[in-house]
């Protein structure tokens, strides 16, 4: 394990250097700046697109519908990044690192955009009903090029192992283990009978499971986290001038000694960022590209909002929780055990019961969206067969029945290395249609 460990962290480190960060941040920049900053000069429409239809009933006859895609999509995102993530982040990186988070988000909404703008644009029918897509059929049919459509999703299927998997039942684990005293293989074991069970209903199911297990888990961890920045109100605008001062002059701001540079933030800021909105990778858009939508930048316009909703929001709520309550993030602790700190800090166990049972939420809507994806990876590789279907739901169920048990690093530091090499060949194929993207921009919202 110390030799996989070793390895994993000199091939992150090589691939997450200075000029991996720059091309997924250049990346969103060139989105934005072709779109004319789409997402402040259309805020208002966004939110109309968006937020704005939540109280109309939709049916969808031949997919899910555009919130459940979106729900699915978020399943995906939310949850481990935002609470066990931002704890990581702010070890490795210190405050600073959420003010690089906040910028890789904002750039990296008009990423989210692109894809699913193109996953919509280029999805096909699905064998069962409704529509399937993703980066490996705009790769393959808008670029036109299959090997590095196959590339893709040979990283795809180890990656849904990992970030969507392994990273989500550990937390969760952890998190339950401390909270309730429940052996991490009882938790693991249970996720994924669950998981084994929802995945036989194929996206629909997915969908109509996300839609009520990510606003209940949001409901659990806002309630309990308003409650514990009320108490530390006091101390929000200190921690708000920290990660500023934090994220151009680390030494300066906390001392001496610390070990943080303004490198270091950046990459463990954009790095969670990333691993929390997925913006880049590739695998959101595979979600999007099954709603019952005629219209790409639509769709799109739902991507913006999963990044806000994702990062900006919610991996800003729990920063602000973890720097407002102490020096906990600086105590040795890390990953959903420091956030179950800070809330049992001020709340008590039953702030430790909030976390674990929001994770539990987040990571069994994230472990059935994400073996969606690698479903879809599989069915692009094997021409749909369902053996090699059978094959990875039997795998996918047996990796999250012993990831509980592994160690903290080797989950995080894994999930980071797959991260990276997804993003390669998608942002390969996004920026060469990007032409696409700006004249369906143009065209439908000027």
């Amino acid at each position: 394990m110390e030799r996989i460990l070793q390895y994993c962290n000199w091939l992150e480190a090589l691939l997450w250097g200075p000029g991996m960060l720059a091309l997924l941040l250049a990346a969103g920049i060139y989105f934005t700046l072709g779109t004319g900053f789409f997402q402040l000069r259309r805020a208002g429409l966004i939110i109309r697109r968006t937020l704005g239809t939540l109280g109309r009933k939709k049916s969808s006859p031949d997919g899910v519908t555009p919130f459940q895609a979106v729900s699915a999509a978020l399943a995906g995102t939310m949850g481990t990044g935002n609470i066990a993530g931002i704890a990581t982040a702010l070890v490795a990186g210190g405050p600073g690192a959420i003010f690089w988070m906040w910028v890789s988000a904002f750039f990296g909404m008009m990423t989210k955009y692109a894809e699913v703008v193109l996953a919509v644009r280029y999805r096909r029918p699905a064998p069962g009903g409704g529509w399937q897509g993703g980066p490996m059929e705009y790769i393959s049919r808008g670029l036109g090029c299959r090997p590095l459509a196959v590339l893709f999703c040979l990283l795809l299927v180890p990656a849904s192992l990992g970030i969507g998997n392994a990273a989500q039942v550990h937390s969760a684990a952890a998190a339950m283990d401390s909270a309730f005293h429940i052996p991490p293989v009882i938790t693991g074991l249970a996720m994924a009978a669950v998981t084994g069970l929802v995945l036989l209903g194929g996206i629909r199911r997915v969908g109509k499971v996300a839609e009520n297990l990510v606003p209940l888990a949001c409901i659990i961890y806002f309630s309990a986290g308003s409650l514990v920045l009320f108490f530390n109100r006091q101390e929000i605008p200190g921690a708000i001038a920290l990660i500023m001062e934090c994220a151009f002059s680390p030494r300066a701001a906390l001392g001496g000694g610390l070990g943080y540079s303004v490198l270091r933030g950046m990459r463990a800021g954009i790095a969670r960022g990333v691993f929390s909105n997925e913006a880049g990778l590739g695998s959101a858009p595979i979600a999007h590209a099954s709603a019952h939508t005629n219209s790409p930048t639509e769709q799109g316009m739902w991507g913006i909002f999963e990044v806000f909703a994702d990062t900006l929001v919610m991996c800003t709520f729990t920063a602000l929780i973890l720097l407002t309550s102490g020096n906990l993030w600086r105590s040795g602790l890390d990953g959903s055990a420091l956030t179950a700190e800070a809330f049992t800090h001020r709340l008590g166990p039953a702030g430790g019961w909030a976390v674990a049972l929001s994770l539990c939420c987040f990571g069994a809507a994230t472990l059935f969206t994400w073996a969606y994806y690698g479903e879809q990876g599989i069915a692009f590789l094997t021409k749909g067969s369902s053996f090699w279907k059978k094959l990875y739901r039997g795998t996918f169920v047996a990796v999250a029945a012993l990831s509980a048990g592994m160690r903290l690093e080797v989950v995080w530091n894994l999930s980071d290395l797959l991260n990276i090499l997804m993003a390669i060949p998608n942002l390969l194929a996004v920026v060469s249609l990007s032409g696409e993207v700006f004249q369906l921009t143009k065209k439908e919202w000027g």
